[in-house]
């Protein structure tokens, strides 16, 4: 199922495939905080020895804790014990991390990737006629950012020339015969991708064989990702820049075949707005069937 599925109204909340929040169900709330915040920050900035204040350093984002305070449950004399059941059974204790998607206003739905913290569900006089109030749920996010429900994609082949003009031979003097066919455009080798958002995103990267020391190149930014790896037709090379991972064919690792000019995987972004990449290969390693393509979310602070 898709993140945010059930998201369909101002004040939805939606956890993991099941639970909603929000309008229209069990479970209304009233505040909510950690989502609109910037999370805390870790500081590289070091003081001066010489003066006042310090060297700016890189700030780098904690996890977001997401907090729903001010939850009230309410279901039909009878029924409480089913309707807390189902909400205590989506926020179980879990390892993994499951969609979390808010939408809060007009600018539409975010998208987090969550795992609960804690849930308080108090149990007062109210409870045997069907109401809980004063109920909390709060999640850690691990990735800080929230991102897009839409997810981008584009695609590229290697560079290839056009063909040219189609001439034809017509009895009498030389002319062209119109429509003039000026055949099928040849592959430039680039890729564009937009990044709406106001937060570097982490593309996934595929490439597709058969194709020799494949690369992709940010323009922007000017990283580049290389392998020393042969593909064959059928072989796929799976890049996830924000894990840092390079796999062959879903299972295998190849992180090893990144040449010296390659950056770090977890440094290859896409900063907020447009970008232009290109997909190269080496000399000789033409074959129109290779291929490289990208996924990505607009990412949000």
């Amino acid at each position: 199922m898709a993140p945010g599925d059930k998201v369909t109204k101002l004040g939805h909340v939606q956890f993991g495939d099941e639970l909603l929040l929000g309008p229209d169900t069990p479970y209304r709330w009233r505040s909510l905080s950690g989502w609109e915040e910037l999370p805390a920050l870790d500081s590289g900035s070091v003081n001066r020895s010489d003066g006042h204040g310090s060297y700016p350093g890189r700030l780098l984002a904690q996890a977001r804790t997401i907090t729903l305070d001010d939850v009230i449950v309410r279901a039909p004399r009878g029924t409480i014990g089913a309707v807390v059941r189902a909400l205590n059974a989506a926020t179980a204790l879990g390892d993994a991390e499951q969609p979390l998607v808010i939408w809060l206003d007009e600018r539409g739905p975010l998208l987090s990737f969550a795992r609960v913290l804690r849930r308080a569900v108090p149990v007062g006089n109210g409870y045997r006629l069907g109401t809980v109030t004063g109920a909390a749920l709060q999640w850690e996010a691990s990735d800080p950012r929230r991102y897009s429900l839409i997810e981008q994609q584009t695609e590229t082949a290697l560079p290839a020339p056009e063909p040219g003009l189609d001439w034809q031979v017509i009895p009498g003097p030389e002319r062209l015969l119109y429509p003039i066919d000026f055949g099928t455009p040849g592959s430039t080798g680039a890729l564009r991708a937009v990044n709406d958002g106001d937060a570097p995103a982490h593309p996934t990267i595929t490439l597709h064989g058969p194709v020799s020391l494949p690369s992709v190149t940010n323009l922007r930014t000017g990283e580049v990702i290389e392998y020393d790896i042969d593909l064959a037709a059928d072989d796929e090379l799976a890049i996830d820049t924000r894990e840092g991972t390079v796999t062959l064919n879903g299972t295998a690792s190849r992180l090893y075949t990144a040449t010296a000019r390659s950056a770090p995987e977890q440094l290859f972004t896409l900063p907020p707005g447009a970008t232009s990449l290109v997909f190269r290969a080496a000399p000789g390693s033409t074959d129109p069937r290779a291929s490289a393509s990208l996924r990505w979310r607009s990412a949000y602070w």
